[in-house]
């Protein structure tokens, strides 16, 4: 199957094309989950969802994931990893090439990308307003790891924190979803999204398998490159196992419903993700569809979570 084009001038003859592909809007989709997980979990709690915040909450957890994905190919520009990138598996690996390929310039880019964060700030505040001040913290723990995953002078990823800064962020984004209409902290969004957000960081964990090269020569200090190429594989499986106990110890625990069990289903593509990588870390081109069972597992998981917390909820 060919590979998908990347993006140039002369195929976005738009600016608003340009800058849209330059957030990676195809990856926005896990956060898109995230939300609606965490608005199932306060659904579940019996909780009455309020429409216009939960639209709110939604767009704005949306921007500012966009916005992070502009501010890494920012940064990932300017240490020279995504342009000496040779063995990158478009469009899951490598940033999005805006940079790289004229369709933005380095300055354009830096803008656009705080740009997005800095305008989550006001709806933030909105929706402090609306709930509770403790979404303030969650609010600013979110946009902070957003920005220093790449950002020195935490760059969390080329110290090989990656995988915390990912799972800690898209957990946010589910007991953030759950404050809003909660108006409290809870237990319960952490028990039904810490599975998730564990499998996102497997996204970014198979995703550095083929940029490890150009990571390397950059001084990107990923865990796959602390690791090695060899070793670090069986660090996906690791992560996977963490993601299916959580949901066995949380239902056993009786913090999440029986029904949950049906979220161990995408177990089935993680493991095909995971037999593919033991064979083929070291061969980019040979990656891609664990990359995509990955993603799809994440997805997956999350929805099925979501609905079995609603089928519960609907059932009381």
């Amino acid at each position: 199957m060919p590979q998908p084009l990347e993006p140039s001038l002369a195929t976005l003859s738009h600016p608003f094309m340009r800058y849209f592909v330059a957030t990676r809007p195809a990856f926005l989709s896990v956060t898109f989950v995230g939300c609606l997980l965490g608005l199932a979990t306060a659904a579940a709690s019996g909780i009455a969802l309020d429409p216009f915040k939960a639209t709110v909450t939604m767009l704005f957890a949306l921007l500012a994931h966009a916005g992070a994905n502009v501010v890494n190919d920012y940064y990932d520009a300017i240490s020279g990893c995504d342009a000496a990138n040779n063995e990158r598996v478009f469009p899951f690996t490598g940033g999005s090439r805006a940079i790289q390929n004229g369709v933005l310039s380095l300055n354009e880019a830096m803008v656009f990308g705080y740009a997005l964060l800095a305008a989550v700030i006001p709806a933030g505040l909105w929706l402090t307003a609306v709930s509770a001040p403790g979404l303030i913290g969650i609010g600013l723990a979110g946009l902070l790891t957003g920005w220093a995953y790449s950002a020195p002078p935490f760059k969390l990823q080329a110290r090989g924190l990656g995988e915390f800064g990912i799972t800690a962020a898209w957990l946010l984004i589910v007991v953030g979803s759950d404050f809003v209409q909660r108006h409290a902290f809870s237990f319960a969004p952490l028990a039904t999204g810490l599975g998730f957000s564990l499998l996102v960081a497997n996204v970014l964990y198979i995703n550095q398998f083929p940029d490890v090269k150009a990571d390397t020569q950059a001084g990107k200090y990923t865990m796959v490159v602390r690791l090695g190429v060899a070793h670090a594989r069986w660090g996906y499986a690791f992560i996977t196992l963490l993601c299916y106990g959580w949901v066995l110890s949380m239902v056993f625990l009786s913090q999440l419903p029986v029904v949950a069990l049906i979220t161990l289903l995408p177990a089935i593509a993680s493991s095909k993700a995971a037999q593919n990588l033991a064979l083929h870390a070291a061969e980019p081109r040979l990656l891609t569809p664990g990359i995509k069972l990955t993603i799809l597992a994440a997805a997956l998981h999350g929805l099925l979570m979501g609905a079995a917390l609603l089928f519960v909820a609907g059932g009381t």
